[in-house]
């Protein structure tokens, strides 16, 4: 894929787009950057569709493209008309699903409505964008389409049960996905983030447990690193495909 200009931006745009699910602050956001900076059109969806304004701005003024929608990921019409208003605009070339529900609860006092609405964010909806992103990547015989997991998609752990149950899930989903889909020269691969991103969230998590409020260098994972990785497997040749990644720091232990 041609490179971009000496100040990051490319030399022309793009005729095709990438469609975030899940565009939140960090890593969703890193990765509609990324993007953008070659010069593809980005549509980014969240939940809270207020949310995108800065991103989208952001973008604009850096000299790209991108608009920002009010998305529930779990609801299937919203899933299908949002992916189709991206093609529309511009044959979409890449889907990424970064859906989090990320939650700590003990097996006791996880409700069914807890467990039900995990499985819902982080698996099902997970299914219908990786299905919906295949109607119409197929129908251009080529495409990208990347999960985002977590360390709960490798291994359960104590708390984890919602949602390690359901990253699992979104893991079998891809691998399923991308022997079906591979011959078709559709490129889908699992992102297992083993690792701490470098967010407010996080680091007040950190402090909350008593540790430092500083982590050590290194220790967190900045997202335009994350980012950088997926466009790296959006840009792999068709006979080198990574089905799974794994990222961490290198102080990570593991």
């Amino acid at each position: 894929m041609p490179a971009g200009t000496p100040d990051g931006m490319p030399a022309t745009a793009r005729a095709a787009s990438v469609a975030v699910v899940g565009a939140g602050d960090f890593i969703g956001a890193a990765i509609a950057r990324r993007f953008a900076r070659e010069g593809y059109l980005v549509f980014c969806g969240r939940r809270s569709g207020d949310k995108l304004a800065p991103l989208v701005a952001a973008i604009t003024a850096a000299g790209g493209r991108a608009e920002g929608r009010k998305l529930d990921a779990r609801q299937e019409a919203e899933v299908a008309a949002f992916l189709a208003e991206a093609d529309a605009a511009a044959p979409l070339e890449a889907v990424v699903f970064n859906v989090g529900g990320n939650v700590n609860f003990p097996i006791l006092e996880t409700t069914e409505r807890v467990f039900r609405k995990v499985w819902e964010m982080a698996c099902h909806a997970g299914f219908l964008t990786g299905r919906e992103a295949a109607r119409h990547l197929v129908a251009h015989g080529r495409g990208s389409i990347l999960f985002t997991g977590a360390t709960a998609s490798l291994r359960g752990g104590s708390g984890y049960a919602a949602f390690a149950s359901a990253k699992f899930g979104l893991r079998a989903i891809a691998q399923s996905m991308a022997r079906e889909l591979g011959p078709r020269n559709i490129h889908v691969a699992h992102l297992v983030i083993d690792a701490g991103v470098d967010t407010a969230w996080v680091r007040e998590r950190i402090a909350a447990r008593g540790a430092v409020e500083r982590p050590e260098p290194g220790q967190l994972v900045n997202p335009d690193s994350i980012a950088e990785v997926y466009w790296q497997l959006h840009c792999q040749p068709r006979d080198a495909w990574t089905q799974e990644l794994d990222i961490r720091p290198s102080v990570e232990k593991w």
